[in-house]
């Protein structure tokens, strides 16, 4: 089981629809921005450092799935509760679970790969194996 981290956001008005209800591709941002708050709540640098210094870019995005269970509106802060839920050679799975006080709002899985330049056209991306260092901060 890996650690786990807890990126505490406060809705706004303008996260939400006409009805004040927040619209969810938002959620979806807000997941991003907790997978890496656990990264970096759990000692690795900011991706902007490790690019200069390992030449790591990033996790990129390979696929997401999301239930949404409850609706949210502004002026509620929710909490987005992320571990790790599965390592693999080149990916990983996170796990988010939001939640408003002890109410589940929505979860989700985002499958991620850690990624570098490509060393003949640097405006492309490869995966490369998890890093194991990286691995066992958030282990």
């Amino acid at each position: 089981m890996s650690k786990s981290h807890i990126h505490r956001v406060t809705i706004r008005f303008g996260d939400c629809d006409p009805a004040g209800i927040v619209f969810f591709p938002n959620f979806l941002k807000w997941m991003d921005e907790a997978s890496l708050a656990f990264f970096m709540a759990h000692g690795v640098e900011p991706w902007r450092v490790l690019e200069k210094t390992r030449g790591i870019v990033g996790t990129p995005l390979l696929e997401i799935q999301t239930t949404f269970v409850k609706s949210a509106t502004y002026g509620e802060t929710i909490e987005v509760h992320t571990t790790v839920e599965e390592w693999n050679a080149k990916t990983f799975k996170h796990r988010h679970v939001v939640k408003r006080g002890d109410d589940l709002i929505c979860e989700g899985t985002e499958l991620r790969v850690f990624v570098q330049r490509d060393a003949e056209n640097r405006d492309r991306l490869r995966s490369i194996p998890i890093p194991e260092d990286i691995k066992a901060l958030c282990q």
